[in-house]
């Protein structure tokens, strides 16, 4: 008995010092671990080894350095073409895309064009319309990937497009989109010669816990077309009835299909996913000149990880809440904020900024849902109006800024995009079409309910216990 706790403390111990050792870990989640690990010491031990460190594995992190040193950088095939590509960026906003650019290595590129989707419908059906048109090669990456009606069209339009003799690779992640890749069409796609591979695989959960922690996730969704067209937003590849998740639908999404040199940043996102999870070297293919055949605006990629800068998402978030001057408005379905985040945003609204921000009225999953509107209160006395969308799940992520810049993509603003996933957005800088996604954002506001500081005030004492419960809970999550 004496030894058995002997080892017990020892355990214990060893893991408090590990957590007080480790590079990048707020004050706050320090805390949160350090409690867990000393008040159930079997519970918070073992939760700790499966969940306590950013790590995608040393076979992993060793591929991807090697990827990220082989790979080409972007600029180095510019091209010289009349001034199409460089980036007419007006001074008070240069320094966000440097942020992206310290993020991602991409730099802003002009000649881009694009065009918000209307619907998730809408969405797939211009997918499958580009890859049916496609002429050299189509890469595609999803988080999710559901054998439904929509998720089946692709199936099908790949199949069409590697039978004619396109290029054709797909990439998925192990978790969310297990259904696909143990379906019959996954098998389908290899036949018809669709080059495969399956992201952050899961595996036997106890060996994989081993190799790195297993809730690690590739939630990117990108989709280019010969390196000239490409979609970025929030949609997988599913039906927006969702059946997955069915009590919650419709999903409700943006996407924005771009045409011009910004499609090829996207490409280079995607081969350093599919050469890091894969053995196949597609380096030479990123090697031919970047063109821009028409004027457009600039635009740029920022692609973050757990791999990528420690705190890189919400640096790019927090630089875009302190730019603005007149308007923020943004729409993410899961709001679990960083401090400094929090306080930015908060910050805004009392600037005298019209900063407005559109959540779920029913959250798909309670915890996160419970834990964002434990900073309802601080966000209304700041002045921040907050609407709740009624007809199904907004998840749509965008942010608009003073009519002029909008980032659109797959990243929330909840600590699993900012630590755990790997998500990929779009920055630009464009008065006609940043008009075009803040009037979606209105259409959104027009179907919710705005919250007001009364009716929180009024929220029981169990609520508001549960919902600081978890937000308490949000370093660990």
């Amino acid at each position: 008995m004496l030894y058995a706790t002997l080892i017990t403390l020892s355990i214990e111990f060893a893991l408090i010092l590990r957590v007080m050792l480790r590079h990048h870990r707020q004050p706050t989640a320090r805390i949160a671990w350090v409690a867990v690990i000393a008040l159930v010491p079997a519970v918070g031990c073992l939760t700790y080894l499966l969940f306590g460190e950013v790590n995608i594995g040393r076979r992993n992190i060793r591929r991807r350095k090697k990827v990220l040193k082989r790979i080409p950088s972007l600029m180095e095939h510019v091209s010289e073409d009349g001034g199409y590509l460089k980036a007419k960026i007006p001074a008070q906003y240069q320094h966000l895309f440097q942020t992206g650019t310290s993020i991602s290595g991409f730099e802003a590129l002009g000649g881009n064009s694009a065009k918000l989707m209307d619907d998730s419908n809408t969405t797939i059906d211009a997918m499958i319309a580009d890859i049916d048109a496609a002429q050299d090669r189509v890469h595609l990456l999803f988080y999710i990937w559901l054998p439904d009606r929509n998720g089946l069209k692709m199936v099908e339009a790949l199949k069409r497009a590697a039978l004619r003799g396109i290029q054709c690779r797909v990439m998925v992640d192990g978790l969310g989109s297990r259904d696909i890749v143990r379906s019959k069409h996954w098998q389908e796609l290899k036949r018809s010669g669709v080059h495969t591979a399956i992201a952050l695989k899961i595996g036997n959960p106890f060996l994989r816990a081993i190799k790195g922690r297993i809730d690690l996730r590739n939630h990117r969704k990108i989709l280019v077309i010969d390196r000239i067209i490409t979609y970025c937003g929030s949609q997988n590849c599913a039906d927006p009835e969702f059946r997955v998740k069915a009590k919650y639908a419709p999903w409700v999404d943006a996407v924005i299909r771009f045409k011009g040199p910004v499609a090829r940043q996207n490409d280079h996102l995607f081969a350093r996913d599919w050469m890091t999870f894969t053995n196949e070297n597609i380096e030479s293919e990123l090697n031919s000149p970047v063109v821009a055949n028409h004027p457009g605006f600039p635009a740029q990629v920022v692609g973050t990880g757990p791999t990528v800068r420690y705190s890189a998402m919400p640096e790019l978030f927090e630089s875009l809440m302190h730019a603005a001057r007149k308007t923020l408005t943004i729409t993410t379905p899961y709001y679990v904020p960083d401090e400094s985040l929090q306080l930015a945003l908060c910050a805004t609204a009392y600037r005298g900024v019209d900063t407005h921000i559109i959540f779920p009225a029913r959250n798909d999953s309670r915890i996160v849902g419970a834990a964002s509107r434990s900073y309802y209160l601080d966000l209304l006395e700041a002045g921040v109006t907050i609407h709740e969308y009624i007809p199904g799940l907004l998840h749509a992520k965008t942010l608009t800024l003073d009519g002029e810049i909008t980032l659109i993509g797959s990243a929330n603003i909840d600590r699993r995009s900012f630590e755990l996933n790997y998500e990929n957005n779009i920055l630009f800088y464009d008065p006609d079409l940043t008009q075009i996604v803040y009037r979606r954002q209105q259409q959104y506001m027009e179907r919710s309910k705005q919250v007001t500081q009364e009716m929180v005030t009024k929220w029981s004492m169990i609520e508001r216990l549960r919902n600081n419960t978890m937000a308490v809970m949000g370093p660990l999550l």
